[in-house]
């Protein structure tokens, strides 16, 4: 039937130029407020990823003094993180395949809120490392799954999203270790109030994972999780790529939990006060805010990025040198050097995200490197604790960190080739 036989028809029919735009129209604007209440809600939950850990770095010899622990404990205390994020990170595709990457991520954002408020009343060391365990499940399930929500939801503006995503993480956490210890003093309370007081941020972030679960309706499976082409989970331990990653992953997470853990100390046995300590650790977070913008979308718009793999090496070993020869000399410039050097963190989230084609592979590939990275790191921040106590002094604590970043250098380049998990795979790569 012609258009005009059909107007002749009906007659008395709406115009169709009067009703339908109005429906697309409405999908539309309703689509871009979901996609913009999920990209403040995946910078809320960034924000509330590194507070955990940082806030208790320039508080920690006052813990250790409340709670009667040894520089060994301590430095079991630093590795904490990286024993939460392999266990919880492994299960986090699971999870994402039976209840949906949204519901999971929510869940980590009350964990966390959780865990922070209630460490803060724990009498001993036990309860004290069992409840920041708790809130560090919630770390790592979120560490996880939110890039696979930003390559399900984002698909086009991978980099972007991993810069916002970056510099909100690194945004909490230089915010948590600068002023963490004015907090604690002005408001009175001592290390207690000046580590419970991030479950209010996190209960902010929580509130908004909620509604953005609500509004979306996502539910069981939405993840994709951890599947191939076809839908089948991959066999991922066959791809060198993976491997690499994972490599590359642990060796960068090592000297980041390292610094976060003890570059406070450090300073403070150079003689440099406690809150000028904590600034220094902030500065060492603070670095990364812009950096951690920019450089996902420089290393997404590269085929490989190998250049900057060695670039922030460089920056790590000028940056422990200089801490082992002259740490309040040059405090605020070696802080430069090592937040340079942590940046490789952002640089491997968006590798992650470049190295498999589809959502479900960037869940897999992200619960690998992430899962195999950090038991790979479990053992530096106590080996780093237990050579300080053994030696009294950070030179070869320092020597340490500074060799580690040689297997950073040699297994990132390999990592940083422009190369797919799922075609290595497909193609019996081992």
């Amino acid at each position: 039937m012609s258009r005009a036989e059909k107007t002749t028809e009906h007659p008395a029919e709406t115009p169709r130029a009067a009703l339908p735009p109005f429906q697309p129209a409405a999908e539309r604007s309703r689509a871009g407020a979901l996609t913009a209440l999920l990209a403040v809600a995946v910078a809320l939950a960034a924000v509330n990823l590194r507070p955990v850990v940082t806030s208790l770095g320039p508080l920690l010899s006052r813990v250790r003094g409340d709670l009667h622990m040894s520089a060994t404990v301590a430095g079991a205390l630093t590795a904490v993180p990286s024993v939460c994020f392999a266990l919880f990170g492994f299960a986090a595709p699971a999870l994402a395949r039976r209840f949906g990457p949204t519901m999971v991520v929510t869940a980590g954002m009350g964990a966390i809120t959780a865990g922070v408020a209630a460490r803060s009343f724990a009498g001993g060391t036990a309860v004290f490392l069992l409840l920041t365990a708790v809130a560090l499940a919630g770390v790592a399930v979120s560490n996880v799954l939110i890039p696979v929500v930003i390559k399900r939801y984002f698909p086009q503006r991978v980099g972007p999203m991993i810069g916002l995503y970056s510099m909100a993480l690194s945004l909490g956490t230089a915010l948590a270790a600068a002023v963490t210890v004015p907090l604690s003093h002005a408001l009175g309370g001592g290390w207690r109030v000046g580590l419970g007081l991030w479950a209010g941020l996190a209960a902010l972030a929580l509130v908004v994972w909620l509604v953005t679960l609500v509004l979306r309706r996502d539910g069981r499976g939405a993840g994709g999780a951890a599947a191939g082409p076809s839908g089948e989970r991959m066999p991922i331990v066959r791809s060198r790529t993976a491997w690499a990653m994972a490599g590359f992953f642990g060796c960068q997470a090592t000297g980041a939990y390292a610094t976060m853990g003890w570059i406070s100390q450090i300073y403070q046995d150079a003689g440099v006060g406690a809150a000028t300590s904590g600034m220094l650790l902030a500065l060492v977070m603070a670095v990364s805010v812009p950096i951690s913008f920019v450089l996902p979308n420089l290393a997404a718009r590269r085929g490989d990025q190998r250049l900057y793999v060695v670039v922030l090496a460089a920056c790590g070993a000028a940056g422990y040198l200089g801490l082992a020869l002259a740490p309040a000399g040059g405090a605020w410039l070696w802080a430069l050097l090592v937040g340079l050097s942590n940046c490789a963190f952002p640089l491997i989230l968006t590798m992650i995200g470049l190295r498999a084609r589809t959502a479900g592979g960037v869940a897999q590939l992200s619960a690998f490197s992430q899962g195999v990275g950090y038991l790979i790191s479990i053992p530096g921040p106590i080996l780093v604790g237990t050579l300080y106590q053994g030696t009294g002094g950070w030179a070869v604590p320092l020597g340490f960190m500074g060799a580690l970043l040689v297997p950073q250098v040699l297994i990132g380049l390999r990592a940083a080739r422009n190369r797919f998990v799922e075609d290595e795979v497909g193609s019996g790569a081992a």
